[in-house]
């Protein structure tokens, strides 16, 4: 395409910003671009970035750190999902940001499953819904610093999810066993399911069975979620609830894709009209943040409420009148709390013109 070449606008030369990467939608086969965003803790945007669509994680980490070196911040974190962990990125990250916390695939990593979640000892509360607990492993240069968290809500939840899941398996069991014959197909289908599987072994003929050892391996997870960090300067806690902000600033992401801002579909090539798209997007996510942070409510729950308030038009004795719709109180409140004036009850009158007729 076109786009891959440098372009020039208005005397300026643009790096071409529309470029095949990885997309983590799985939409290769389409150009993209990288859009960051610095935020507040509470998930306020304060700068934004558009990148080449075939910027890697770290190079736009490392971007990010440069540009806001200028503004002196006290401190700056990077906090990533599971998906970024791994050792080549854990030492980019230290070098490019310096500081960060990220998820840990928990299934996956050695020392989680035999270190981290077998450590023995009490759980700090952080809130209703969060306790966490600190685990150090290693010394010296391989020390590594995670932080086990628990929501008990969520543990009892995929408790009870489990519980249905063996009943079910039980009963899928009990049919196969009453069967004259071996049924191999019927075995195969649940050892290999996706849902019993985990919870399947073979004895010595190769009929499945539950295996209590795998199930007591699967309770351990429950509701738990594992984060590493390299600041020894943050608490437990507030480890914890650094990761926890991030799930804002991934909800702020989907916003942008999958609600009334649409920052796509993009039907632009130039990179300053890219620019200039994305920007109204994020000013826009601003103005939402704001009025969701000033009501304490979702934007979706404030922008049902003020959407019931309209202006209606209708007619009187040939007089044009406006009014507007009655506020109920949970508008009214949302207007107070956005600094908004309660628009008077009737907006505007319009007398009837007259004609005169000449003689």
């Amino acid at each position: 395409m076109a786009d891959e070449t440098e372009q020039v606008w208005g005397g300026r030369l643009f790096a071409p910003l529309r470029r095949r990467g990885h997309s983590k939608e799985g939409r290769d086969n389409q150009p993209q671009v990288i859009i960051a965003m610095a935020v507040t803790r509470d998930g306020m945007p304060v700068r934004s970035w558009v990148l080449p669509g075939d910027t890697a994680d770290v190079a736009t980490v490392a971007r990010i750190k440069e540009d806001l070196r200028a503004w002196n911040l006290g401190r700056c974190l990077f906090v990533g999902d599971a998906g970024m962990y791994s050792a080549d990125n854990l030492a980019a990250l230290s070098k490019g940001l310096g500081r960060y916390i990220l998820a840990v695939p928990m299934r996956r990593l050695r020392d989680v499953d035999e270190a981290v979640l077998t450590r023995r000892g009490r759980y700090r509360k952080v809130a209703d819904n969060l306790q966490v607990k600190e685990v150090v492993v290693g010394d010296g240069e391989r020390r590594k610093r995670y932080v086990l968290c628990l929501n008990p809500e969520e543990a009892e939840r995929q408790r009870r999810h489990r519980d249905e899941v063996l009943a079910s398996l039980r009963a899928e069991l009990a049919l196969l066993a009453a069967r004259d014959a071996d049924h191999p197909r019927a075995a195969c289908a649940l050892l290999t399911s996706r849902r019993y599987g985990r919870y399947l072994s073979t004895d010595d003929a190769g009929r499945p069975h539950l295996d209590s050892g795998k199930i007591a391996h699967a309770a351990r997870f429950d509701g738990k979620f594992v984060v590493i960090t390299n600041d020894d300067t943050l608490s437990a806690e507030d480890v914890a609830l650094g990761y926890k902000g991030g799930a804002i600033i991934e909800a702020c992401f989907r916003r942008m894709k999958q609600t009334g801002l649409e920052v796509r579909p993009m039907f632009h090539w130039s990179p300053r009209r890219i620019e200039a798209h994305v920007r109204l997007c994020v000013l826009a996510l601003q103005m939402q943040r704001a009025a969701e942070l000033r009501c304490s409510l979702p934007w979706a729950r404030i922008a049902h409420s003020l959407a019931g308030l309209k202006a209606v038009r209708y007619q009187v004795e040939g007089r044009t009148i406006v009014q507007r719709t009655k506020i109920r109180p949970e508008a009214a409140e949302i207007l107070k709390n956005l600094g908004i004036s309660t628009p008077k009850k009737l907006l505007s009158v319009t007398e009837p013109r007259h004609t005169q007729v000449a003689a």
